[in-house]
């Protein structure tokens, strides 16, 4: 069977579950007892398991079938949580992921076997509970094989020992009292069977040619959902010789063995009733699998339309399709701007209402189709943060630091694109701060600070803007250094590093190859670091800024865009050009009289309400040729970013508009002040206009 075309869903099921698993064995390790994280992993890993040797990926699946015994282990609490245990784990998960690497980019698990993880696994079994906790259970499955040869097959009759809920029982009787005949059947599947679901669905197949399955053991859910051994049973009510029944279960392929045989209702649930008097091998082998039956007996194919709304709720959306459909809304909103052009020119043909209602109309419709589908592309950015905390007790570990990473915000939403490409930045960040910022348990105390160092990831949205704070309680920058540094290689002369604010110090960190380490480690400290950080951020359209103080601790503050695709803006002419400026990054629009404006270090500024702020000449920027006549007063668009702000200054206002972002590409890749460019309804190219780089 050709499982290629579940290959995505394979992948991205695995990383949900290697996830889970980091998150719950972190969890874990503060909380030996936890009953419902274990539980939890032991969850995972079955899934795990069960997906690897569905898909045919046997070195995965020996992988995880090793984890599953050690969760078993502690989940019938024969087996104590220990660090080393903790760390065996993480190595698997880790392998788990360099297995799911490979098949992303071959399709195929490698070659690489983990022996060595392997044996750590089981040789950690043997070790627990004084060197003996594995072999007893060998013996005892052993002495159960024998006791269930002697009684003629008795021991395959799965079907006798089953636990039946009220439905199905009434479910029984309505099928008996029908006149039909109620067979109770047991199949068993081959041990290196890949795909035991999809078997069990060609033996329903099979059965429902001769009659219809009544009830199935476990529920028909759990038997799609593949958690069941190697063995299930069902009641088949139909009126066809039972041999035929069983010899058409025994042509499916990589089928084991069938038994059954027709049953009474009231044999069946006398059965149950005196289920304390069955052999030891019948009541004790699956007391695990009966409490499943029980539970899932309610929710079985009878009521299984009912739940069919809840897991039909989301579906998988590959993001190429979601790109087409936003490039499509994008033409539309540039259709409607040509339509309201149109409609707006004097002396046109289109002045009467309904024209304009109309209009009016489609606004509404192309906005809220524009809204829909980026709530469609938008994703909590929990997908690239929950792998921090996991991260962090690495580093604790390796650096030998005391260290916790505390997060808020994970809820917050972000653009698809943005999200799949901010995790490296962030990352190198948190390293930065592990490695570079906390300083060891023996100066914190000598500090007064407590041993553990804290990194704090806090992400909100403010405005269009998304803001995520990444800050530790460390040393902070020494600022001297990063000068001395910068004078020793020459990038500015002594004189000049003196009359440098500390903003424009701690700019030379982001320089390329510019590293403050004494020593090169694999963690941070090889010079390709925050320069990449910040060009990274940069085209995404964001930036990033730091705040430090020696001795504190440090803060990097990045700002992204909520979207790259459609923004509200303030269209604004400069001369004959028409420049737009993102709506989410104007404070407020001002009429400033030439006389109000004032100089501090030869640099033009204003006073506003109290806020001295620095204006900026858009003409001088652009580099287009200054006005003929003097004019009385200027219009300046207020922006901010962040904490800082400035006024830009524009001839004329033309109001705002929604506009479709065009990349530049190559063209113009040296002019950091223009981000993109949009098309307006007359057909004309406006330039879109970067306040963050202004600031």
């Amino acid at each position: 069977m050709d499982v290629s075309q579940y290959l995505e869903i394979f992948i991205d099921e695995t990383s949900e579950h290697i996830q889970s698993l980091n998150d719950c064995i972190m969890t874990l390790e503060k909380e030996p007892e936890n009953k419902d994280t274990i539980n939890e992993i032991f969850r995972a890993a079955h899934s795990l398991k069960g997906m690897a040797g569905t898909m045919g990926f046997k070195r995965m699946q020996h992988l995880t079938h090793d984890m599953e015994n050690v969760f078993q282990e502690v989940r019938s609490d024969k087996v104590k949580v220990t660090s080393e245990m903790i760390d065996i784990l993480f190595q698997c998960l880790d392998a788990i992921e360099s297995y799911l690497d490979t098949i992303k980019s071959t399709s195929d698990e490698g070659t690489e076997d983990n022996e060595a993880l392997i044996t750590a696994l089981n040789k950690f079994l043997e070790n627990a509970e004084n060197g003996g906790a594995a072999a007893p259970a060998k013996e005892e499955k052993k002495e159960e094989k024998k006791a269930e040869e002697p009684e003629n097959g008795d021991g395959k009759k799965k079907y006798l020992s089953v636990e039946f809920s009220s439905k199905d029982k009434d479910a029984l009787k309505a099928a008996e009292e029908s006149g039909n005949k109620i067979y109770g059947i047991t199949v068993e599947v081959q041990k290196d069977c890949l795909l035991k679901a999809a078997r069990a669905f060609l033996v329903f197949k099979a059965v429902e040619e001769f009659g219809q399955i009544v009830v199935y053991s476990p529920s028909s859910q759990d038997i799609e959902d593949e958690r069941f051994e190697l063995d299930f049973s069902l009641f088949l009510s139909s009126n066809a010789a039972l041999d035929d029944i069983l010899k058409a279960v025994k042509n499916v392929s990589e089928i084991a063995d069938a038994v059954g045989e027709e049953v009474k209702t009231a044999t069946l649930f006398h059965e149950e009733n005196v289920q304390e008097n069955l052999p030891a091998n019948t009541s004790e082998a699956k007391p695990a699998e009966q409490a499943v039956h029980k539970e899932n007996k309610p929710a079985q194919t009878k009521s299984k339309p009912a739940g069919k709304p809840v897991t039909n709720r989301t579906v998988r959306v590959d993001i190429e399709k979601l790109d087409a459909l936003m490039n499509q809304v994008s033409e539309l909103i540039i259709a409607k701007n040509s339509l309201v052009s149109i409609g707006s020119q004097e002396g046109g043909n289109f002045q009467n209402q309904s024209f304009h209602e109309q209009i009016e109309y489609l606004e509404r419709i192309t906005t809220s189709l524009h809204e829909s589908v980026m709530k469609v592309r938008m994703v909590p950015i929990e997908s690239v943060v929950n792998k921090f905390p996991r991260m962090i007790r690495d580093l604790s570990r390796r650096l030998n630091k005391k260290m916790e990473l505390c997060m808020t915000g994970e809820d917050t939403e972000l653009d698809r694109t943005v999200v799949d490409q901010i995790g490296d930045p962030l990352q190198h960040l948190l390293r930065n701060s592990a490695d570079h910022g906390l300083e060891s348990a023996e100066v914190r105390k000598e500090r007064g600070k407590p041993e553990t160092g804290t990194i704090n990831l806090n992400a909100f949205q403010e405005g269009n803007n998304v803001i995520i704070e990444v800050s530790d309680d460390g040393n902070g920058i020494d600022t001297e250094k990063v000068k001395a540094k910068a004078v020793e290689r020459g990038l500015v002369t002594p004189e000049q590093a003196e009359k440098l604010s500390q903003k424009e110090i701690i700019d030379f960190l982001f320089m390329p190859s510019f590293s403050m380490a004494k020593q090169i480690t694999d963690i941070s400290g090889r010079g390709v670091g925050l320069d990449v950080v910040k060009s990274n951020i940069e085209a995404l359209g964001g930036d990033v800024e730091v705040k430090s103080k020696l001795g504190v601790g440090t803060k990097f503050v990045v700002r992204l865009p909520l979207t790259l695709a459609i923004i509200q803006a303030l269209m604004v002419e400069i001369r004959d050009e028409k420049y737009a400026i993102a709506l989410g990054a104007i404070q407020t629009i001002e009429d400033i009289p030439v006389e109000d404006i004032k100089y501090v270090e030869s640099k033009e500024v204003i006073n506003l309400r109290g806020s001295v702020i620095p204006i900026i000449r858009l003409d001088q920027i652009l580099d287009i040729p200054p006005k003929d006549e003097e004019v009385e007063s200027l219009t300046v668009v207020i922006v901010r970013k962040g904490e800082r702000y400035a006024g830009l200054v524009v001839d004329n206002l033309l109001g705002q508009q929604e506009i479709v972002i065009k990349s530049l590409g190559k063209y113009i890749n040296n002019n950091k002040t223009i981000s993109g460019a949009t098309i307006l309804g007359d057909g004309e190219v406006a330039l879109i206009l970067d306040a963050n780089t202004l600031i």
